[in-house]
Order: C-alpha cells, then sequence, then structure tokens
C-alpha cells in the first residue's frame, strides 16, 4: 500500500492519481500508524517551507516520516515535499526540515539566473550513480529554491541558465524529485514506475 501524506497541502489529487496507475492500492493519510505500515510513502508539498514544516510538526507527521525512514520504507519526496527531507532551508528566515538528507536549501544564486521561479520544461540529465536508467525526457518545473548541489546525493539535475539544478536526488530508501511527475507525461510516469522498481522488496 503506498500512502500519500496528507498534510493540507494542494494539488494532492493529481499526485493520488499518478501513483495509483501504478498502484491501485494507494490512499491519502494523516494517520502514523497507516504511515508505518506502508510499503511507499510519497511526500507532496507546493507552498513555503515553514508553512509545510509547521502543519507536519503540528500533526506529529515530522516524527513518523523520519520512523519510517529509520525502517526502511521507501520515501519519496515531490517538489516542497523533497526540499522538506533536507536538514534546513533559508526560504523566508532558517527553518529546520527533516534532516533525512545533508544540506541547506537556498534561494537560486541571483548572479546564474535572471528569473526567479524557474518555472517550465527542462530536459533531466542522469548522472554516472543514478539508480534511474534508460530513462530521457523532460519534466516539469516550479520552484524559487533549490537543493545543495552535492554530487553524491544528485542522482539528475537540469540546467537552467547558468545555474545546475538538482532534480532528482536521493540516499538509501529516501528519493526526492524537485519537478512535478505527476505533470510530466510520459517521462514523469516513468519515473514513478521506475520508483516503485527500484524498490520492488518493499512491495
Amino acid at each position: 500500500m503506498t500512502i500519500i501524506i496528507d498534510y493540507g497541502v494542494g494539488n494532492i489529487f493529481n499526485v493520488l492519481n499518478a501513483f495509483s496507475k501504478i498502484d491501485p492500492d494507494t490512499k491519502l493519510s494523516a494517520d502514523p500508524k497507516e504511515i508505518l505500515a506502508a510499503s511507499h510513502i510519497i511526500l507532496p508539498g507546493v507552498g513555503a517551507f515553514e508553512d509545510a514544516m509547521k502543519a507536519l510538526e503540528a500533526l506529529g507527521l515530522d516524527e513518523t516520516i523520519k520512523t519510517a525512514a529509520n525502517m526502511n520504507i521507501p520515501i519519496l519526496g515531490i517538489c516542497l515535499g523533497m526540499q522538506l527531507l533536507y536538514e534546513k532551508s533559508l526560504e523566508n528566515g532558517e527553518w529546520q526540515g527533516l534532516g533525512l538528507l545533508p544540506g541547506t536549501i537556498d534561494i537560486f544564486n541571483r548572479d546564474a539566473v535572471t528569473t526567479i521561479p524557474h518555472m517550465g520544461w527542462n530536459d533531466l540529465i542522469f548522472t554516472d550513480q543514478s539508480p534511474f536508467v534508460n530513462i530521457s525526457g523532460f519534466a516539469y518545473f516550479v520552484h524559487s529554491y533549490l537543493a545543495p548541489p552535492d554530487a553524491q546525493y544528485v542522482y539528475a539535475y537540469v540546467t537552467y541558465e547558468k545555474s545546475k539544478v538538482p532534480a532528482i536526488v536521493g540516499t538509501g530508501n529516501v528519493y526526492g524529485m524537485q519537478f512535478h511527475p505527476e505533470k510530466s507525461s510520459a517521462t514523469g510516469a516513468k519515473l514513478i514506475q521506475q520508483f516503485y522498481e527500484l524498490t520492488q522488496e518493499a512491495l
């Protein structure tokens, strides 16, 4: 069973529809018991880092997600959900994240880009250590902040003006996609499929 964490963010039904095509036993939940019984956990997100973390903390789901990671349940963060996986963010202040990936989320370097947010389609470039293979195509991005370019954790990136943007990140059972796979047509569907294929032992 795939659980999409329901903590009050928008556009969650597009995510539900996309993942249900791969795992029909997919549901929304904010129940820690259901989340910890899941085979896969999806952490969606839109909006501000601070608001999202406060919503997770108010429901006790920040600790639930950390527990799930320690239980080796595959976790996939999408867009802001990916950023929440990191140690902290500098969006409108300094805020602590879930700490499942090392580093700090920060705004685009204005010396490297002229337009913020980064919005639109970009061609994914996969790194040598990426577990995602034989996939090529464009993904849809909407974001103003980005993950650190630590090569150890970057599975794919895109180039936006003069900035190299981490697009898929991960370590162990924790994965993140900065783009919206549910809005990325065939490429997004293939990446969702491969996320499950990479973690078949959890099904």
